[in-house]
């Protein structure tokens, strides 16, 4: 046990102090609804108060939240998504002195920096952090070590490295993402703008790309593309082609780990004839934070996921419940899926790395099994958890999350970005089309 927190300590209570609590899970799947009822189980053994865990489709949880504010029947505790925390907070959803104080009895320094700032308000935090994850770039490194290479963190660092490494068909320097209508495209993209400092919002909403910046966006972009096999290329090639021994470096995210040693029977490696071989996962390195020529700093591209208190629960016993799921309990949350659920609290004021070091002994795998700690060296292990301090995402710290959404999910930075790439425009011309079908984007 890593010690129950003070506030949880207090509010233990006897059976005639009980409260009956909902909460809403979008980790709707068998298994993982069944770790959460484990879950349940174990805080009303220790506490008293039951809790029911109800499925939510994602999808529905927006509609779902809104109607059971309206008629005054929110749940108690909603598990949910980055782009819900700051909107529901505004409309009264959500309790945020609750979720506020729950971070302060856990101790915010124990709190990644990056996935606290996504759901920071006026005088305080929407919702609680919970876990997420951050983009990768994958690379060999191997390859790069062999040939003096540093990590590519960097957009120089990632250039250099094609240089040296692209040598078609037999290696490919990089498989980017090309295919205009694919959400991959999209993601990949904004993490990259990100890289560089470049955000289409501000507090105000649009905001004109900076044609300086976005320019080596545009070029640095167009140089991983032509380092790529032709084609229209999304997720499914980038992973294809690594697995196969034939890219030097893909853009992914964390739930290439298992495959990547040969744990997923339906996703092999196939770098050799084992395709339950751990060899090309000890072969890969990875970077979260990534950095342009204008953003030295460097930014990684994140998916958090956090609990929300609502207006109406039963505010003592479901923080009660939060903090127990966020310490007791925080291994078992993790546990419902670990290579993507990274720690955003990666340990105690007492223990700082109790729940990474926890986190790093979690099995991950669908037909096989087996720690990311012993498949990954520590460095790749810090990587993979350090990138929550750097999270970002558009619109987030600007309160425009929504409009950025809308910018994204429109595709037209994809399919300019895609022109530029064909040669079928100048830098200049692109960076005036995409500030010019963003800014009527409402």
């Amino acid at each position: 046990m890593l010690g129950l927190s003070t506030a949880l300590i207090t509010g233990v209570a006897g059976l005639a102090m009980a409260e009956d609590l909902k909460f809403w899970t979008t980790e709707e799947q068998a298994e993982r609804l069944a770790k959460q009822e484990e879950m349940a189980a174990k805080f009303e053994a220790l506490t008293g108060h039951t809790v029911e865990v109800i499925p939510v489709t994602e999808t529905d949880l927006g509609t779902r939240a809104t109607a059971a504010f309206a008629a005054g029947d929110l749940p108690d505790v909603i598990y949910h998504t980055l782009q819900y925390a700051l909107p529901w907070a505004e409309a009264g959803i959500l309790d945020t002195d609750a979720a506020s104080d729950v971070i302060e009895n856990l101790g915010e320094g124990t709190f990644a920096s990056g996935a606290l700032a996504m759901a920071a308000t006026a005088d305080g935090f929407a919702s609680v952090p919970v876990d997420g994850w951050t983009q990768m770039v994958v690379y060999r490194k191997d390859l790069f070590d062999a040939a003096g290479l540093a990590a590519p963190d960097s957009f120089a660092n990632v250039v250099a490295a094609i240089e040296a490494l692209h040598n078609p068909p037999e290696m490919f320097g990089f498989v980017a993402a090309t295919k205009v209508d694919e959400n991959f495209m999209s993601q990949v993209l904004e993490h990259v703008f990100l890289a560089n400092g470049v955000s289409p919002v501000d507090d105000k909403g649009f905001a004109a790309l900076d044609e300086a910046a976005t320019t080596e966006v545009l070029e640095f972009y167009k140089a991983i593309a032509k380092a790529s096999p032709p084609g229209e290329l999304y997720w499914k090639q980038s992973r294809e082609l690594y697995f196969a021994g034939k890219a030097a470096m893909i853009i992914w995210s964390p739930f290439i780990l298992d495959e990547l040693a040969g744990l997923r029977d339906s996703a092999p490696p196939t770098i050799n004839d084992d395709p339950t071989s751990s060899e090309l996962a000890s072969k890969t390195g990875i970077v979260t934070n990534f950095s342009g020529p204008s953003n030295p700093d460097g930014a990684a591209w994140g998916d958090i996921r956090y609990f929300g208190i609502t207006n109406d629960a039963a505010t003592d016993a479901a923080m009660e419940f939060v903090e127990f799921s966020m310490s007791d309990g925080y291994a078992a949350t993790l546990s419902i899926a670990p290579e993507g659920k990274f720690p955003v609290r990666k340990g105690t004021e007492a223990d700082p790395a109790a729940f990474s070091k926890a986190w790093a002994k979690l099995p991950v795998g669908v037909d096989r099994k087996a720690p990311l700690g012993d498949l990954y060296a520590q460095d790749m292990i810090d990587e993979i958890v350090g990138g929550l301090d750097v999270a970002q995402r558009w619109g987030v710290s600007e309160g425009q999350l929504s409009l950025a959404s809308k910018m994204i999910n429109s595709q037209a930075i994809n399919r300019i970005v895609r022109q530029f790439v064909d040669d079928k425009i100048d830098a200049s011309a692109a960076v005036a089309a995409m500030n010019k079908e963003l800014s009527a984007i409402e």
